[in-house]
């Protein structure tokens, strides 16, 4: 099959139409005082029409999971069922407001309550908040949980161990919370119980680790990963970027682990992409559930509420309650599978995996041989001898209609190409994704490096993009201004 991206010559919306949309017609029979009413609400003046065409053309000329293959590795690209965008936007889930009273929202409240409670058994912990808002917040909400509780002990812990196959996100939220980082050497593509040995002490809070890792492999030491944390009385924290591998087989709790992150967006088939929306809830154990976020979902006898009342919490983490929305879709795919359908979302996970693994790993080097689990990590090392880096295969890709997988992480890889099928893609998705490989890694250099040709952008330059931010409209203008003052 054939591929090319549309192509648009598409301006932003704002410069469709140069006229400002003033709020005057509009708010005039607003309630409000005239103190509080914009006079301008600095959006283009268009009609519905023209919105409606700008955002279908922007969408043509990108990928989505509902056009083609996402094998992006460790962010769980699965198709999202439509019968849970149909739930969650019916009107007495799309139409609340969070600042309403809690008891017109009972039905919200009630079903949050629920998702909790779900969670706690998926995940083989005591409580749950909904909170965080991404994986990332989840995993900054974990460790000032974690800090809280050595902080009430009266110990002063500054150490948080992170292997080096980690996500980056890790570091970076041990260190926004305050803590020393300690990168642990992997040994085999595993953590290596000898070294962890002899960087674990008085001084280490926790340990983050993802189980199983970045490599698709499955950490089998992790009870003796536990002992070695507890014994010197920190705390374990469980990443749940993998979480997709182990759904129904095993739990973080069964693990000993303390603390729990999820991501909903990934594990339980909610849209994502793109910066967001997201969900990253936190379970604990007990007692770290004193620790966990204000407010809580409390029910007495059939009414729900919010409590506020655990002093040694660690506060709120965002505005309100977390991303109703995403919470929903997750809590109607958790329902409409049930356990049995959870496990069999593992299992075809892993199966699909390893499938595709077992025809890539005869075109491209697979670094720590084996089965794996969710997802594995290839080494485009030896593409260079043909004049092609891991950069190009996966730019070329895009001109085959597939989107490009992870690439450069792990650190540990050279070359890394980090492929995650997940379990909703068919057979004959995987062989054609194998046989692009293949035609790709027989066409000259040349039109490799150059990739992509069929895409509504070409390729950029990525050092260029990086030191020069353009995030926004505003800075976008800021930028050609700049740019037409210097070429006068």
């Amino acid at each position: 099959m054939s591929y090319r991206q549309a192509c648009y010559d598409e301006p932003l919306i704002f410069d469709l139409e140069s006229e400002q949309f003033c709020g005057d017609e509009v708010l005039k029979d607003s309630p409000l005082p005239e103190t509080l009413r914009r006079k301008c609400l600095n959006l283009p003046d268009l009609p519905e029409r023209d919105v409606m065409k700008h955002f279908v053309r922007l969408s043509q000329m990108n990928f989505s999971i509902d056009t083609g293959f996402y094998p992006l590795g460790s962010c769980t690209m699965k198709y999202n069922p439509k019968i849970n965008e149909h739930i969650a936007r019916l009107p007495g889930a799309s139409l609340i407001h969070p600042n309403q009273d809690e008891s017109t929202v009972q039905g919200a409240l009630q079903i949050m309550h629920e998702l909790e409670n779900m969670l706690c058994e998926i995940g083989g912990i005591d409580a749950v908040t909904l909170q965080p808002a991404a994986g990332a917040q989840g995993e900054f909400t974990g460790l000032q949980i974690m800090r809280a509780y050595h902080e009430d002990r009266g110990e002063e812990r500054k150490e948080v161990i992170v292997p080096d196959t980690a996500h980056g996100t890790n570091p970076a939220s041990a260190a926004m919370v305050g803590f020393d980082v300690v990168e642990l050497p992997s040994k085999n593509g595993m953590v290596d119980c000898d070294a962890l040995k002899s960087v674990a002490g008085r001084n280490t809070a926790g340990m983050m680790l993802t189980n199983p890792n970045t490599l698709g492999i499955f950490e089998k030491d992790v009870l003796e990963i536990a002992d070695i944390i507890h014994d010197c009385g920190a705390l374990l924290y469980y990443d749940g970027a993998n979480f997709n591998a182990i759904l129904g087989k095993t739990n973080p709790g069964k693990m000993n682990f303390d603390i729990v992150h999820f991501n909903l967006h990934k594990t339980f088939s909610t849209p994502h992409g793109g910066g967001g929306p997201g969900a990253g809830p936190v379970g604990v154990k007990k007692p770290l559930d004193q620790y966990l976020p204000v407010p809580r979902i409390v029910k007495n006898g059939t009414y729900y509420s919010l409590d506020y009342n655990y002093p040694k919490s660690i506060g709120k983490v965002r505005a309100y309650l977390g991303n109703f929305a995403v919470l929903l879709r997750a809590y109607a795919y958790i329902r409409s599978l049930g356990p049995e359908g959870l496990n069999e979302v593992s299992s075809r996970a892993v199966a699909n995996s390893n499938y595709l693994k077992t025809q890539l790993e005869k075109m491209i080097d697979l670094p720590f041989g084996g089965g794996r689990m969710h997802e594995f990590v290839l080494s485009g090392e030896k593409l260079k001898s043909k004049g092609v880096r891991t950069l190009d295969l996966a730019k070329r890709l895009l001109d085959y209609g597939v989107h490009a997988p992870t690439i450069y992480f792990p650190l540990i890889i050279d070359e890394a190409i980090m492929i995650e099928p997940t379990e909703t893609e068919s057979i004959q998705t995987l062989d054609r994704f194998a046989e692009i490989v293949h035609e790709i890694l027989q066409e000259d250099s040349e039109t490799v490096r150059s990739a992509p040709h069929n895409t509504s952008v070409k390729r950029i330059d990525e050092v260029k993009a990086a030191r020069e931010l353009i995030l926004s409209y505003r800075s976008l203008k800021e930028h050609e201004r700049k740019f037409k003052s210097h070429s006068s």
